[in-house]
């Protein structure tokens, strides 16, 4: 007697893009996917491994580094390389701004976030890589609910919502020429909840950032962020200590955290069930440049 296959929710978006991944890996020459060490790209991941399990993903990870990154974060990057046993390749902003080909920007709000579609192009161009898998999901923000899974970008980098290809009935058009690349998003038809109850129900381990814990914040624009070593503090700030997770990672400078007692992937899940807000929306202060800030910089080549 056989059982039959539940087919949940999340098992069709998990078959979904495990379909999308595979095909990246059928038909394009180099890919590479982009790792943050954020739930979505280490979903991204683990979807991949199981894509191609017995065998590693046959793919290197790409980290774009800002040189202002959380410490939890780059532990657990280089302990999921270990132990996945994937090819990690680093691109600096810190060697763009050494070599000139990037202006650090001054001042107590300076962040190096805006410096890391120069980084990604530089790094796009010299490994040759023809696909890009991201992590961007629909249900984060205006300009990315506006991708198609495969994002066709020009020999710049650059991307044109008014010129994406049509992709009825899941048919992908990955067609190219020398200097262009396509960007992945296999992540696209999740939300921030699917994200989290595929974490919950498949027990994947994430950097200790997301779950409620005690640290040092200072409130500022609305937001709360994290009192690290790369923060220039602003005349009257005062860092207190509070219990914070963050609901997005990203560069330090510009991250901002939520006040929680979510310790569980449960409880994580129960409050992102109950909240209004994207976690971009409420926690980082890139996205805050203007109403078209994001599109702007994803016609520049950011992800």
């Amino acid at each position: 007697m056989t059982t039959a296959y539940e087919l949940t929710h999340l098992r069709v978006l998990e078959a979904e893009s495990v379909h999308i991944i595979r095909e990246v890996a059928a038909t394009f020459e180099r890919p590479v996917l982009l790792f943050s060490g954020g739930k979505d790209s280490v979903v991204m991941l683990h979807l991949a491994a199981k894509a191609f399990w017995p065998a590693p993903p046959p793919f290197p990870i790409l980290h774009v580094d800002t040189g202002h990154n959380f410490d939890e974060v780059i532990a657990y990057r280089d302990a999921t390389v270990e132990r996945l046993g994937v090819q990690l390749l680093v691109a600096s902003v810190q060697d763009d701004i050494d070599a000139g080909r990037a202006v650090e920007e001054t001042g107590p709000r300076a962040s190096r976030n805006r410096l890391q579609t120069g980084t990604l192009l530089r790094a796009i161009k010299e490994g040759g890589f023809d696909a890009v898998f991201g992590g961007a999901r629909r249900d984060e923000e205006k300009a990315r609910a506006k991708e198609r899974v495969f994002s066709f970008r020009d020999e710049f980098g650059q991307w044109d919502p008014r010129g994406q290809r049509p992709e009825l009935w899941n048919l992908y058009n990955g067609k190219h020429r020398k200097g262009e690349h396509i960007r992945v998003f296999p992540l696209s038809n999740w939300t921030e909840l699917d994200i989290w109850s595929y974490i919950r129900d498949e027990n994947i381990e994430l950097p200790p950032l997301y779950y409620a814990h005690r640290r040092e914040v200072v409130a500022r624009d609305g937001m709360l962020l994290a009192n690290t070593r790369f923060l220039t503090l602003l005349d009257g700030e005062q860092p207190y200590e509070a219990t914070v997770r963050f609901r997005t990672i990203g560069d330090a400078t510009c991250t901002g955290c939520v006040e929680s007692s979510a310790a569980t992937a449960d409880d994580v899940v129960a409050e992102v069930s109950a909240t209004r807000l994207t976690e971009r929306g409420a926690t980082r202060a890139d996205d805050r440049i203007s109403e078209a800030g994001m599109e702007d910089r994803k016609r520049e080549g950011y992800f």
